[in-house]
Order: C-alpha cells, then sequence, then structure tokens
C-alpha cells in the first residue's frame, strides 16, 4: 500500500495549468479535505470529482490501480484541480553554463554555425577586465574560432556582431515539475502544452 500511497499525481492550479507533482497520499488529504477534486478524462473532455463522488466511481467502475479500504477499492488519482490555488510558481532558470548553450541552441552568437558543445565556448560581451559583469545580458556562446579572433575586446572592436542580444530567458511553468518521478499518460494533456525543458530565450 506505502508504494500505491508514493506514486506521483499531477497537480493542477485552478486555471488548469501544471504547477506541481505530489503524493497519492497528499492528493488524497486535499480530495478529503475539500480542497482539490481528481480530474479524468480524454482530449478535451474532463470531467472532476469531489471525494464524495471519487468514492461512487471507484465503486462502480473499479481501476486496475486502487487502494483497498474495509468495503471498496478507491481508484487511485493521477491528477487533482486545487480549488483556490490561481498562482504559478515564481521561479527563475538557473544560471548554469548548460542553459546559456540551451538558451543559444548550441549556435555561435558571432558567426551563427552550430557546434557541438564541446567546440563552444561561453564569452563576456563586455570584457570582465572592463566591468563586464557574468550575468545572461553579457554571456553568449561563441565557437573557439571566433572566441579567439575576439579576444579581449568588444564585438564592435573584433569588427563582429551578434546575431542576438542575450537577455535573461523566460521560464515555463512546466519547469519545476519533477519529471523523474514518472508522468502517467493522463497527464500529457496538460503537460506536453509546454515543455518538459528549461525554454530559454
Amino acid at each position: 500500500m506505502s508504494l500505491v500511497l508514493n506514486q506521483p499525481v499531477l497537480v493542477l492550479n485552478r486555471l488548469w495549468q501544471a504547477v506541481n507533482v505530489c503524493t497519492v497520499r497528499r492528493a488524497l488529504m486535499l480530495l478529503l479535505k475539500g480542497q482539490a477534486q481528481v480530474v479524468v478524462g480524454d482530449g478535451g473532455d474532463f470531467q472532476t470529482f469531489d471525494f464524495g463522488s471519487w468514492t461512487e466511481l471507484s465503486k462502480r467502475d473499479p481501476s486496475n490501480d486502487y487502494i483497498a479500504t474495509i468495503s471498496f477499492r478507491l481508484r487511485v488519482p493521477k491528477v487533482i484541480l486545487l480549488g483556490i490555488y490561481d498562482r504559478l510558481p515564481k521561479q527563475e532558470v538557473k544560471f548554469t553554463r548548460q542553459n546559456i548553450f540551451d538558451r543559444d541552441k548550441n549556435t555561435c552568437q558571432y558567426c551563427g554555425k552550430h557546434h557541438e558543445r564541446r567546440m563552444l565556448n561561453l564569452d563576456h560581451v563586455m570584457p570582465r577586465d572592463r566591468g563586464g559583469p557574468t550575468t545572461w545580458e553579457n554571456i553568449v556562446t561563441s565557437c573557439i574560432p571566433c572566441n579567439t579572433r575576439k579576444g579581449n575586446r568588444t564585438p564592435a572592436e573584433a569588427s563582429l556582431n551578434l546575431i542576438r542580444k542575450p537577455k535573461r530567458p523566460k521560464w515555463r511553468p512546466f519547469v519545476q515539475i519533477n519529471i523523474h518521478v514518472g508522468r502517467h499518460e493522463s497527464w500529457q494533456r496538460f503537460v506536453d502544452v509546454g515543455s518538459w525543458t528549461v525554454e530559454l530565450g
């Protein structure tokens, strides 16, 4: 039973946006307290169930995935909808080497050529010794030849042009969902609208 209670459940805010993953145990507590409803359905046709109607559905239409009670088998929810929470978690994309490569799509921001990551460097647009900060807005992906050509100069001094101005990437709500816990196919409609990876730039 403890394995079932620790299975992942997708959590939607009241605007039907994926905001988290919790355990079956937590989902049932929210359902019992009237703070959430179970979401069931395919395509665009979804139904919601409070604890009472979920119990009735479990008795009428049992599932292979259930929790055994004294008198019946309670279906395990896969997706729940929160009743009052309508915000998205406020998170920012971490400033990492990998995420800068992702933002710039493994493309040199000076010559525009796509490269394998081992052939790329990170470059300070305004050199560090001139006060250039190590921030999203001053770091770009560059290939080794362009990086060597630029050296310790500004792009203009090296006769190079940025193909895109570097900026802080936008965060998608799906980023913080723990994807390693194993998606259930019923989550697809809610999570594949966006991306399970960080969208940078």
